[in-house]
């Protein structure tokens, strides 16, 4: 496994943080491919299929993030970029001003999440995980560790982790 820190200042558009960029753009498969972003917020610079609930995102699909990865056969995507909100507050502050009161808080929501995108992902596939934390996709769910990158915004701020772990 590798860790690599950097530092860069905080951006709540997570993909526009430099570090983080260059981190996903190491990962991206050379050939044509299925990458899917459940939770993107805003059209994909690295040629995802892009899904956000919000109606009002410029994204492909404005379904549920469980509803959209059930919309993908087994073993049938090559990369995940999973990038929830990290927190109840961050959910809130993302979809009561669009009228859905999510109660996404609780472990059940983000393990469906994580069965589906075991049960989609192809052997040899991946999945690049942001958050506060390094828990993934799971090692109980045929993923292994390969890269975690730590991005440090100073001060106050959390740090970002990113991770890659391929089936």
């Amino acid at each position: 496994m590798i860790i690599t820190r950097e530092w860069a200042m905080p951006n709540h558009k997570t993909f526009q943080i430099k570090p983080i960029d260059n981190f996903i753009r190491q990962y991206l498969p050379s050939k044509p491919c299925i990458i899917l972003d459940p939770f993107a917020h805003r059209p994909s610079d690295y040629g995802a299929i892009t899904n956000d609930l919000n109606p009002q995102s410029k994204v492909q699909f404005h379904l549920d993030a469980l509803d959209f990865l059930r919309l993908y056969e087994d073993e049938s995507v090559d990369l995940v970029l999973f990038d929830p909100p990290y927190s109840p507050r961050q959910l809130k502050e993302c979809y009561d001003n669009i009228g859905q009161s999510l109660h996404d808080t609780k472990s059940s929501v983000w393990s469906n999440w994580k069965k589906e995108i075991m049960r989609i992902v192809k052997p040899g596939g991946g999945v690049l995980s942001f958050g506060w934390n390094t828990v993934g996709i799971g090692k109980t769910r045929g993923f292994e560790i390969e890269h975690i990158l730590i991005v440090s915004h100073g001060g106050m701020h959390n740090d970002t982790l990113c991770m890659f772990e391929q089936k």
